[in-house]
């Protein structure tokens, strides 16, 4: 049987909000504050409260266990093993192996891409939107947040 992501969405959308939460407070409860430099960098992508940032370095990226929510990933190719990095909020896990100030400005981005949406429950819909309309690598957010990094 075919997944339709397109039908789906309306399902996974709150299940996705609340999965991003959930690994957000996870990410608050063990990830680092940003030194100054890191400060600087987030403030140069746009970040406006970059006080607020915790990483967490990972091994592997976690994964929803929802299976709505494993399908879509599967199907968009999101937090496949390919993706050394995923913002949630202010929380942001990034792989061990692929550390580097790219990486973590493509990322901060993407805070900035959720300060402006002004919360999580209002940027992950846009974000599953774009995916759906124009693919994870062509997504508007994913474009802006590409050109956004600061190679180092």
């Amino acid at each position: 049987m075919n997944f339709d992501l397109a039908a789906s969405l309306p399902l996974i959308k709150p299940l996705a909000i609340a999965w991003v939460k959930e690994q957000e407070a996870v990410i608050f409860a063990s990830g680092k504050g940003l030194n100054d430099y890191g400060l600087d960098l987030a403030r140069r992508v746009g970040v406006l409260n970059a006080e607020k940032i915790r990483i967490t370095f990972v091994t592997d990226l976690p994964r929803p266990t929802e299976p709505l929510l494993i399908q879509a990933m599967e199907k968009t190719g999101m937090l496949g093993p390919n993706m050394n990095g995923v913002t949630l909020g202010h929380g942001i896990y990034i792989r061990r192996s692929h550390d580097s100030i790219r990486l973590q400005t493509h990322e901060f981005r993407h805070v900035h891409q959720y300060e402006t949406a002004g919360s999580i429950a209002l940027y992950i819909p846009k974000y599953l939107e774009q995916i759906l309309q124009f693919g994870y690598w062509d997504a508007p957010f994913e474009v802006d947040a590409r050109n956004h990094e600061i190679v180092a």
